[in-house]
């Protein structure tokens, strides 16, 4: 159909009527009957011709110059918003292109933006596209399928969501740190998720995805739910309770991380596995049971959950892995079962009220700095099943005075009684084989220490500044050393056995003497077949005879002397020549 068109007809030498002209005659709708006497006035129309052109382009570009946006395949993408803000709706179209997605932060802190309007033509709302924003609510069409990573981070207003039926991703922390976020509401024909109580989950709310920051209260975990996603009570900083039911099997990471009203917490009893650092933060949670289904407490479980004053721990669990009670600072029992076998690095490091902890006979390794700063433990007794025990593991614990290290320890590695300054007290195992630097660093307390035989090395100031050290005694062949061993111990002297090798007038920084035992000793490391019989070394007092007695059997024994000998220089070296004449034999060594 022909539209007419207005055009200026020229009379005489001016401009004095209007004509009527059909689109089809010119620029498709645009015509003029030039009927123009001379040259001059042909100009002025073509000027005339190209204002009215660009007042027509003007007219179609004017909806699209609050954004900066990209075109590709004949699809809008906004790149930014410029607008003043406040009520924002945003086209469907833009130079008669559909608007099919917001792009990444495209909206980020417009602080001035107060509601938003999404049309229809969009399908997708990219990373961060209204972070920062003080939006109150927000419904997403049924257009969109799917929005981005922290897409709407940090909207401390809003408090509600509405998403539409054909979302099917929503991406990593959409909405983190929408701190007033009271509701989410999923659309009932969304093939993807769903909502209940404000809460989303999937479609078929098997696995509960975020529960609002704002939700405040008690909130019971939906029996269908087996699964509790990551980071779904996150920030949760105005939920107080929260039960887990029997069908949940597994908690993701950081599940419950920041919840700082959280006071108690209900796991179910087929709970098997909980994610990293799952209630790290949660400072007002008091106590916690775990279920006999879990196997392990995972790094940072409940890192800073600075009300938490008691825990139990099952027969199940066998590890305890990386700060899982870092900065419990009201924690003040616990204890380890027979099934735990590691406990991980920092894992109650800086308990501070951590006065009572039973370690049972099952670990076998401690790691490192676990104990750090466990400023009210006093007594520490580490079972015969452990084998290692990490750096700096009881550091800075200033009020243990007693310490008991296993039979099984191989390794007293760096800094493990780092300023324990009330240790007074202290039993190495009879398998440690290596004392390392600054061990027993500023252990002002100690005044005595027995080395077991089994040492064989001693590194750098393992003993620096314990300035009311007087005896150091070790029960073999002097070891080797690192350093000084003894810097600042002013008071101590290093005391050795008769009969035993490599000591001089001094070792590790300190002057050397006899070591003079109350009764004869057998020295364990001299014991065995020599080329005349088999013998040992007796180490006592200098110039003091001995008796060598021997049995054939310990029931009902009959000792018999087998030799007397003098311990010349607190030593002498017995052989029994006949001792192969007899299918088992005992000795037993007395003074005369």
């Amino acid at each position: 159909m022909n539209r007419q068109l207005p055009v200026w007809q020229n009379e005489g030498e001016g401009f004095v009527a209007l004509t009527r002209l059909t689109s089809a005659n010119f620029l498709g709708g645009l015509a003029v009957n030039l009927k123009s006497r001379n040259e001059e006035n042909m100009y002025t129309i073509l000027r005339l011709i190209i204002a009215v052109f660009l007042l027509t382009i003007l007219s179609l570009s004017v909806q699209g110059q609050d954004y900066t946006y990209t075109a590709a395949n004949g699809m809008i993408t906004i790149t930014r918003y410029t607008g003043p803000g406040g009520d924002v709706t945003i086209p469907s179209t833009i130079n008669g292109l559909p608007v099919t997605s917001i792009g990444s932060y495209a909206f980020s802190y417009c602080t001035s933006l107060t509601s938003v309007t999404i049309p229809d033509s969009v399908i997708s709302i990219g990373d961060r596209a209204f972070q920062g924003c003080l939006l109150t609510s927000v419904t997403i069409p049924n257009s969109v399928t799917s929005i981005g990573n922290y897409t709407f981070y940090g909207c401390t207003n809003l408090t509600g969501m509405s998403i539409g039926s054909s979302v099917t991703n929503i991406g990593d922390r959409a909405f983190y740190s929408c701190t007033s976020l009271t509701a989410i509401m999923v659309d009932a024909f969304n093939t993807a998720y769903s909502s209940t109580e404000g809460v989303l989950f999937n479609k078929s709310q098997i696995t509960l995805i975020l529960c609002p920051e704002g939700k405040a209260g008690s909130f019971t975990v939906p029996n269908s739910v087996t699964n509790i996603g990551e980071n779904a009570f996150s920030y949760c900083a105005s939920l107080t309770n929260v039960t887990i039911g029997n069908s949940v099997t597994s908690i993701d990471d950081w599940a419950f991380h920041g919840c700082t009203s959280l006071t108690s917490v209900t796991v179910g009893s087929s709970v098997a596995s909980i994610g990293d650092e799952a209630f790290w933060g949660c400072t007002s949670l008091i106590s916690v049971t775990i279920p006999n289904s879990v196997t392990s407490i995972p790094p940072g479980a409940f890192r800073d959950c600075t009300g938490l004053t008691s825990v139990t721990i099952p027969d199940s669990v066998t590890y305890i892995g990386n700060s899982a009670f870092t900065n419990c600072t009201s924690l003040t029992n616990v204890t380890i079962p027979n099934s735990v076998t590691s406990i991980g690095d920092r894992a109650f490091y800086s308990c501070t009220s951590l006065t009572n902890l039973t370690i049972l006979n099952g670990v076998t390794n401690i790691g490192s700095y676990v104990f750090y700063g466990c400023l009210g433990l006093t007594t520490m007794t580490i079972p015969d099943s452990v084998t290692s025990i990490g750096s700096g593991a009881f550091f800075q614990c200033p009020s243990l005075i007693r310490a008991s290290i296993g039979n099984s320890v191989n390794s007293i590695g760096y800094g493990t009684f780092w300023q324990c300054i009330s240790l007074s007290n202290l039993t190495i195992g009879n398998s440690v084989t290596y004392i390392g630097v600054e061990a027993f660093y500023y252990c002002t307390s100690l005044t005595s220490v027995t080395v077991p035989r089994s040492v064989t090395n001693i590194d750098a100031r393992a003993f620096y500044s314990c300035t009311n050290l007087t005896g150091i005694y070790f029960e073999r062949n002097a070891p080797s050393v690192g350093g000084v061993v003894f810097a600042d111990d002013l008071n101590a002297t290093v005391y050795y056995l008769p009969g035993t090798t490599g000591w001089g007038p001094t070792f590790g920084g300190r002057p050397t003497a006899l070591w003079v035992l109350p009764n004869p000793l057998m020295l364990r490391d001299s014991v065995g077949i020599q080329t005349n019989g088999f013998g040992f070394i007796i180490s006592w007092a200098t110039n003091i005879s001995v008796v060598v007695e021997a049995c054939t059997t310990l029931t009902n024994p009959t000792w018999s002397p087998a030799c007397t000998n003098t311990l010349t220089e607190g030593w002498s070296h017995f052989t029994d020549p006949e001792w192969t004449n007899y299918p088992s034999r005992y000795y037993r060594v007395r003074s005369l």
